[in-house]
């Protein structure tokens, strides 16, 4: 596997009970976040519950998966080097910041300490290591939870919606702090929205569905 691999997204459709619910064939480069825009029920959440690995029998999907040669929609979620990043930060509220992060982290890394450390410094969270997630504002929960997802070493990322829950002054400074660790990251990412503004700030291609 490259260091920074493409995602695929071959001929797929999904489908239920024989109705075609969308249709997709596209590859998203290294560093390059693909749009994907639609109201609800247009297919947005199934389509990144296939890609991530636990789509509902209830679903038929058809076509392939892969990061570079590697095929993935044959492999269980937590195979699939997959990371994700939903609405809510999802912080464990019995774990420390510091605690949040150390679980991202893959089991065999060196020098965990070091490693928070610098990640709190770059989203500006310096010294958060023994912070109460309780105690942190929205923004703050997002960037914690967006570097304990940059911690794990993801291949890819998946955004279900991570802005809209934040007010509008912090939406524009955190999509740009996401997009900017994630592009510097070399990741390939497929972001689901129904904002405009998330597609403008992505500034890759969008597909809109329904």
């Amino acid at each position: 596997m490259n260091a920074n691999p493409r995602l695929h997204i071959k001929q797929l459709t999904i489908s239920l009970e024989s109705e075609t619910l969308l249709a997709i064939d596209r590859v998203i480069p290294p560093g390059d976040v693909l749009t994907v825009m639609g109201p609800s029920g247009s297919g947005k959440s199934t389509l990144l519950a296939y890609l991530a690995g636990f789509l509902s029998p209830a679903f038929t999907a058809l076509g392939q998966l892969y990061l570079d040669e590697q095929r993935l929609d044959t492999l269980p979620a937590e195979k699939r080097g997959i990371g994700l990043l939903f609405q809510d930060p999802l912080l464990f509220p019995h774990l420390s910041v510091g605690g949040n992060l150390r679980f991202g982290l893959p089991r065999q890394s060196n020098d965990k300490h070091r490693q928070i450390s610098h990640a709190l410094e770059q989203v500006g969270l310096a010294g958060f290591e023994k912070r109460d997630p309780a105690t942190l504002s929205g923004g703050q929960k997002a960037r914690v939870a967006l570097m304990r997802l940059l911690l794990s070493k993801p291949q890819a990322v998946l955004l279900d919606e991570p802005f809209s829950k934040l007010d509008t002054a912090l939406r524009q400074e955190t999509r740009s702090l996401v997009f900017g660790q994630l592009r510097e990251a070399g990741l390939p990412t497929l972001l689901v929205t129904h904002d405009r503004a998330d597609a403008d700030a992505a500034g890759g291609p969008v597909i809109e569905l329904g």
